[in-house]
């Protein structure tokens, strides 16, 4: 067997492995424990926040023959059936290739027939505001009068993209992003599970990069993995594969600014621009800074270690946001 991509190997199994959602796997959970299944779910929300990986796990737990407090138990037929891809009870259907009325069609006509085995039938939809004008009528048509016993999931990145029709025949999740500490949190316990160790930093970096999203923030530790030799996920290799800018480099021209020392300001400039650093990531990552001295100096956490950081606290608050201003006019 190659190798599995960190976000494949390790998506969630059952609703206690999600991480970051938790306000939406209640309420699912509660609808598998009480029995008042929707016939109809949209899942919206940014990329990589687990709308699949979710629709996915609900499949499960409608079919399951013995949930635990609303959960899939991973163990009977029907949650093995679905588990090894196998279950024609679980259907996926990917919107931006499938646009078309046909397989809409199709699913209506099929989802009178009653389930092969599980309880339910469920279509998981994916991208779905990628279908064609015909294919959402034909959609509508088969959510205007449901078939008892099939379930739709409607998963999207675009809600605005969603006619007024279907979004009043759907029960609505928003998927928010995950928050940069649930994601560092996830990675550093697969680097745990994996037997691999890594700088605090790192994944600091890494999870900032993710920008809520637990599949991209995977990915990105797939990268910094593979450029790793020593199994060991290091600041400098997070740097390198999320292209940010080094915090010795950030510290250093900060307290130049501070100091007004433009030649030392414009010398590290040069030095980033050299080693190939993007300038508008360089923007972005500044702004980063100042959002975290702004932070700290309210009494937030601090996740910064350097003796440099502590000494660019004392620039004043106004003067941050001068230089918040200037930096995003630029960007």
């Amino acid at each position: 067997m190659g190798y599995m991509a960190l976000y494949r190997k390790w998506r969630p199994s059952d609703f206690d492995e999600v991480k970051g959602q938790d306000a939406i796997v209640q309420t699912l959970r509660n609808q598998i424990i009480y029995n008042r299944i929707g016939h109809a779910y949209l899942f919206c929300g940014t990329r990589g926040t687990g709308k699949t990986s979710i629709a996915k796990l609900f499949a499960k737990a409608v079919n399951c023959e013995h949930p635990v407090n609303g959960s899939p138990c991973n163990a009977c037929p029907s949650c093995q059936a679905i588990n090894n891809q196998s279950s024609l009870d679980v259907l996926e259907i990917d919107a931006a290739s499938n646009n078309g009325v046909d397989e809409i069609r199709e699913i209506r006509d099929k989802s009178t027939y009653a389930p092969s085995r599980a309880t339910y039938k469920v279509y998981i939809i994916d991208e779905v505001h990628m279908l064609s004008t015909g294919a959402f009528n034909a959609l509508l048509k088969t959510l205007e009068e449901p078939t008892e016993n099939v379930v739709f999931i409607l998963a999207t990145t675009e809600l605005h993209k969603i006619p007024a029709t279907i979004l009043s025949r759907v029960q609505r999740f928003e998927f928010k992003s995950i928050k940069q500490g649930a994601i560092k949190e996830h990675l550093a316990s697969i680097l745990e599970k994996e037997g691999l160790t890594f700088d605090d930093e790192a994944l600091t970096i890494i999870s900032r990069r993710a920008e809520g999203g637990m599949r991209d923030a995977l990915s990105i530790l797939d990268q910094a993995l593979s450029l790793s030799a020593d199994n060991n996920v290091s600041q400098s290799v997070a740097e390198e594969i999320t292209g940010s800018i080094g915090l010795t480099a950030l510290d250093s021209f900060v307290a130049s600014v501070r100091n007004q020392d433009t030649t030392k300001a414009l010398s590290n400039l040069e030095t980033l621009f050299d080693n190939g650093k993007s300038m508008s990531r360089f923007a972005t990552d500044l702004l980063e800074y100042f959002r975290d001295l702004l932070i700290v100096k309210a009494g937030g956490e601090n996740s910064h270690h350097s003796p440099l950081f502590e000494e660019n606290l004392s620039l004043e608050q106004d003067r941050l946001f001068q230089l918040i201003d200037l930096v995003t006019s630029a960007l």
